[in-house]
């Protein structure tokens, strides 16, 4: 038998029945479909979710620094490295951690005039590194702190509890009975969000209230440098004593990434699997049913001489071009399904070609293999048992 007379044969066979052959392929196209969507919207999922990684967290670099092991100025030497975006070097804790801070000077039995607050000392660099925003007024800059100016920025939250709405009047605050002009209101932490309730100040301000040395420095660096700099940021802060700070490097994002794969895929990916089984059984079964029905055609090819590796040729070709069909259509509605999805969330879709031409393929193995037992079925009836 010509091959080309087999494959007339079998799409005969197919189109003759033309409903339930779409039928019968709607099991493989639903699998592959769902195999499709589940591994294209785990990877661009996964490219989303690591991308907001990145700016966030994967650019952020802390540094504890002993007291008195580094000065001020060495933040500067920080920001010179290629890669930093910004930094800031922070005193914090020891007998500034909960001053009373006043919003006013006079007892006034109505309001509560008074809270307990952290008082924070910090280089000018701040709100770029914690990538606040001014909500009002301004940071105090390197004129403020050459001068020793007695100013203050307050956090989003301490100036709520505070009081402190506006700022055109130059309102004071007082902290541990000494007044400081309120300059700024600061807000939009998307990292050290503690910072919020806290009132910031100069570092020779920080001085006049107990504050000691630089306890902390925060580095902000540019997508992929992270790992750079947190080797160097030791180097340029302390010179000789690197051992002495500690570098709190963030995570790898490649690793949050195969993570949220992983996750999609192992949740998905069984449903897939489901489907395309269901697929397969579906094939198998209407092959079956489609034998019965031509048993008296299979008798009489035998018997003008077809041999048994002829009709099973013929059956197992019809089931694989099923298969083949429910691959194409279910890869092409799964491609079409990741791009709808990534559109509707303003993701970037990421395809894997090797998925999309893999697809069809795995659709004809599917058929192939639903129909080995119909197909040898078939071509072992007698040609007079199937006549008669």
């Amino acid at each position: 038998m010509h091959p080309s007379d087999l494959l007339n044969e079998a799409l005969a066979g197919l189109l003759a029945r033309p409903v339930r052959a779409a039928l019968t392929a709607l099991g493989t196209v639903l699998g592959i479909a769902t195999l499709v969507i589940t591994l294209g919207t785990a990877a661009t999922a996964g490219n989303q979710i690591v991308g907001r990684f990145d700016a966030l967290t994967a650019t952020a670099i802390t540094v504890e620094v002993p007291t008195g092991e580094v000065g001020w100025a060495a933040v500067d030497q920080v920001t010179r490295l290629r890669g930093v975006t910004a930094a800031a070097a922070l005193a914090e804790g020891g007998q500034s951690a909960n001053l009373v801070v006043r919003s006013n000077n006079l007892l006034d039995p109505t309001r509560a005039g008074s809270q307990t607050l952290s008082v924070v000392a910090t280089t000018s660099g701040l709100p770029a590194t914690v990538r606040g925003r001014m909500l009002q007024g301004r940071y105090f800059d390197q004129g403020h702190m050459r001068r020793g100016d007695r100013v203050v920025v307050l956090g989003e939250q301490a100036a709520r509890l505070l009081g402190v709405s506006r700022l055109e009047r130059a309102p004071a605050v007082f902290i541990d009975g000494r007044a400081f002009t309120v300059i700024g209101i600061l807000g939009g932490f998307q990292r050290d969000r503690g910072l919020s309730g806290s009132v910031l100040v100069p570092p020779a301000a920080g001085r006049l209230l107990g504050l000691g040395g630089v306890t902390r420095v925060l580095v902000t660096t540019s997508l992929g440098a992270a790992d750079l700099i947190a080797g160097q940021v030791a180097t340029a802060l302390k010179p000789g004593g690197e051992g002495v700070l500690q570098v709190v490097n963030p995570p790898s994002p490649t690793r949050a990434r195969d993570a949220v794969r992983n996750d999609v895929n192992g949740l998905f990916l069984v449903l897939g699997l489901v489907s395309l089984v269901v697929g397969a059984v579906g094939i198998a079964n209407v092959t079956l049913v489609t034998i019965m029905e031509r048993t008296t055609e299979i008798g009489l090819r035998r018997s003008l001489g077809a041999a048994r590796r002829h009709i099973a040729a013929q059956f197992l070709l019809e089931s694989t071009l099923t298969g083949l069909t429910g691959g194409v259509v279910g890869a092409a509605i799964g491609v079409a399904a990741i791009v709808a999805i990534s559109a509707a969330k303003q993701w970037t879709p990421v395809l894997d070609v090797r998925l999309a031409v893999a697809a069809p393929v795995m659709g004809a193995l599917v058929g192939l293999l639903a129909g080995l037992y119909p197909s040898m079925r078939a071509a072992r009836m007698e040609p007079v048992d199937a006549l008669r």
